[in-house]
């Protein structure tokens, strides 16, 4: 068995997973709640919520658990969103927004980024009478680009009251800026902003599925109305619990993926690849050559995930796994210059 703190060879570079496995402390508190699967689980996930409320520093009532944010953020939309609203959001980004949105019967307004920073200018223009939600990923998928605290005060201010910022901060962790103050000062101070994070990422729980929202007792109060539709299994709780027990332990396997992602971003960028500053645990390769470059990913046994003509995004794996792709990136690239000339 892999130890927790070692690396795991996985040639998925697809789904922003971390290339360690879980503490074999951990795994135990799992099947000892699984040892009760007959039971429904707390469906308040009570023992959670204290101990992430001493955490984070918020109280109880400012928090809502999930199974994963993505069913968080499908839940806000449901709470917030008539069917015909509009819901304003950066593109690209996380993949799952438009049919999220899609479900609730209201509509799309995508902003397209400036480069690879998100544009509030033009996202606080495409807000009207009909928006009911403003999505920001930050930092983004699959950019990478982070927006700081300064600027979404500025963009908040000219927001109108009746929206809800529905902030996704589902990398934050992978944020090693010391000095970087994060959404979760807003959440105390508006109660139009709530925060998603997820256990899936920096604790490395993405097969339990669970995550939190932090918002003020005006939108968690409406969301657990339907909390019991939406409630994590019993050791998906146990593992969250067990995880912010090990927080310097996450912290450690942070500051290891960020010190890949540079030496692999390094890498890309002496092969002649432009590749933009990463604040996430991938990197952002454009290319109007996705297609081709994620089959030829592909025919060396290596997945990445493609955005049609745009670019691709790699998950920093092991160093193992980072030296392979970049050999193959390597060689895709050769190959298309030899073609040109």
């Amino acid at each position: 068995m892999v130890n927790s703190g070692e690396w795991v060879d996985d040639p998925d570079l697809s789904m922003n997973t971390v290339a360690f496995r879980p503490d074999r402390q951990l795994v135990a508190r799992v099947a000892e709640a699984a040892a009760t699967a007959n039971d429904y689980p707390d469906m308040t996930a009570a023992g959670a919520t204290a101990a992430l409320a001493e955490h984070l520093g918020l109280p109880a009532d400012h928090l809502v658990f999930g199974p994963g944010s993505a069913a968080l953020c499908q839940l806000v939309l449901l709470v917030c969103c008539e069917p015909g609203a509009q819901v304003v959001h950066q593109w690209p980004s996380f993949e799952g927004y438009p049919p999220m949105i899609g479900h609730v019967r209201a509509d799309a307004v995508p902003v397209a980024l400036n480069g690879v920073d998100t544009d509030l200018d033009a996202m606080a223009a495409a807000v009207t009478d009909r928006t009911a939600v403003v999505m920001l990923c930050n930092p983004n998928n699959p950019t990478g680009a982070l927006l700081d605290q300064q600027r979404l005060r500025r963009f908040l201010d000219r927001l109108p009251d009746h929206v809800t910022v529905l902030i996704d901060e589902v990398y934050r962790d992978f944020v090693l800026d010391p000095g970087y103050r994060d959404a979760l000062d807003l959440v105390r101070e508006d109660p139009r902003v709530c925060v998603l994070r997820t256990f899936s990422k920096s604790y490395g729980l993405a097969g339990l599925r669970i995550g939190y929202l932090a918002a003020q007792p005006a939108l968690t109060a409406r969301l657990a109305t339907l909390r019991m539709f939406f409630a994590p299994s019993a050791p998906a709780q146990a593992a969250a619990v067990a995880a912010l027990g090990g927080v310097a332990a996450m912290r450690q396997r942070c500051a290891q993926v960020g010190a890949e992602r540079t030496r692999l971003r390094d890498m890309l960028i002496e092969q002649g690849w432009r590749v933009p500053v990463s604040h996430a645990n991938f990197l952002w390769v454009p290319t109007p050559d996705a297609g081709e470059f994620t089959r030829h990913c592909a025919a060396y046994g290596l997945r990445v995930r493609e955005w049609a003509e745009r670019g691709v995004r790699v998950t920093v794996g092991s160093p193992a796994t980072n030296d392979a792709f970049a050999e193959v990136a390597a060689g895709f690239r050769a190959a298309r210059q030899a073609v040109a000339s």
